[in-house]
């Protein structure tokens, strides 16, 4: 590279923001000179993003792909949903979520240059958030639901379920994207999480001044309202909640699920 060099492309488009092909055409049309490219990318409006990086995105929008055993989940975050919920803002969200799709996480560093100039097209702190593709085993099938809000999706859940239907998988994403459980079952509860749950519990408890000689079983019953509230397999069915989510399942097995919830 006559003028300048892949460190020189690097250093600018650290201090700018500008995607790689945007810091080698500066580079080339300034002779290489580092000062000058700097100033023309913030001529042609490229460097603005540098600034924008900084403001908080907490917007956004969840992308869904999906093919017959693969799903895919992609948030694209903004800093307001006037933009989350634009055209051009949601179509490279699916864009982001079908390239996911079809290869895999890494390759969104292909869409590197649309991104940055979405960015200064949308003028706002833009970035592709989490993702995830969940691939069912043999004889597991997977269910999705969406929770949309003024033409955007703020909540996404996709569910891998054993011994059941697309249906009842469906069903159960449901119930997570308005429980929004963290965890599958008591088992997968961070050991250090819950032992410092316990112990909040039992200084409620001793606050309260209970007998010590019941302090244990109070502690353990009120343990299962935060599993309830913790884990899918111990809450009841948010659609009727005279039943379990163990009650609805019968057979079938949730082996795992993912979920986005924009701004959490």
């Amino acid at each position: 590279m006559a003028g300048y060099t892949a460190k020189d492309v690097q250093m600018l488009r650290q201090e700018t923001g500008a995607g790689i092909m945007d810091a080698k055409d500066a580079l080339v049309e300034c002779d290489g000179d580092f000062e000058k490219a700097k100033i023309y990318l913030r001529e042609k409006g490229i460097a603005k993003s540098e600034k924008r990086s900084d403001r908080e995105n907490s917007e956004g929008t969840v992308a869904l792909a999906e093919s017959t055993d693969v799903a895919v989940l992609v948030e694209l975050k903004c800093e307001t949903d006037f933009v989350a919920k634009s055209e051009l803002f949601t179509s490279f969200a699916n864009r982001v979520a079908e390239l996911v799709l079809q290869k895999n996480e890494q390759s969104v560093t292909e869409l590197e240059e649309s991104l940055n100039e979405l960015k200064i097209t949308l003028k706002e702190n833009i970035a592709i958030g989490r993702i995830y593709k969940l691939k069912a085993d043999n004889n597991s099938v997977t269910g999705t639901y969406m929770h949309m809000q003024s033409g955007r999706c703020v909540n996404a859940v996709v569910v891998e379920l054993l011994g059941g239907d697309k249906e009842l998988a469906h069903d159960i994403a449901v119930h997570i994207a308005f429980t929004r459980p963290p965890y599958l079952n008591k088992d997968d509860i961070p050991e250090d999480i819950l032992s410092k749950e316990k112990q909040t519990l039992e200084n409620i408890t001793r606050n309260e001044g209970k007998p010590e000689a019941v302090i244990p079983k109070i502690i353990e019953g009120r343990l299962k309202d935060f599993y309830r509230e913790n884990c899918l397999m111990e809450q009841p069915y948010v659609k009727d909640e005279k039943k379990s989510i163990k009650d609805i399942l019968g057979s079938a097995e949730v082996k795992r699920f993912v979920q986005i919830v924009i701004g959490q």
